[in-house]
């Protein structure tokens, strides 16, 4: 009886976390991971917001590995490559949207 109890009771703790945890896109997930002290639920979840609305999902997983790997980020940056300039520019572009409405 009291492993049924037990059991119950974890489920319903656990239950509404996983919707949220399911509904993380990458850069949220990676924001949430980083170690930077300002990256709270309510900022994280903002940036995703922005993220997904200006970079396509293959480029959210990109961008979501400058979090764990900021080295990545500069040889995109100094990269001579058409697509990732072209990729660069959509990030900049997606960095400057983020500024502009999380951080106000």
């Amino acid at each position: 009886m009291k492993r049924i109890l037990f059991a119950a009771v974890a489920a319903a703790l656990i239950a509404p976390v996983i919707p949220t945890i399911a509904s993380a896109g990458p850069i949220e997930s990676a924001c949430l991971r980083s170690d930077r002290p300002q990256a709270t639920r309510a900022l994280c979840r903002c940036i995703d917001s922005v993220a997904r609305q200006s970079l396509t999902r293959a480029e959210q997983r990109r961008a979501a590995r400058f979090f764990r790997d900021p080295q990545l980020a500069q040889d995109v940056r100094m990269s001579k490559s058409d697509r990732d300039n072209a990729f660069w520019t959509r990030y900049r572009a997606f960095g400057a949207a983020a500024e502009a409405r999380c951080t106000s």
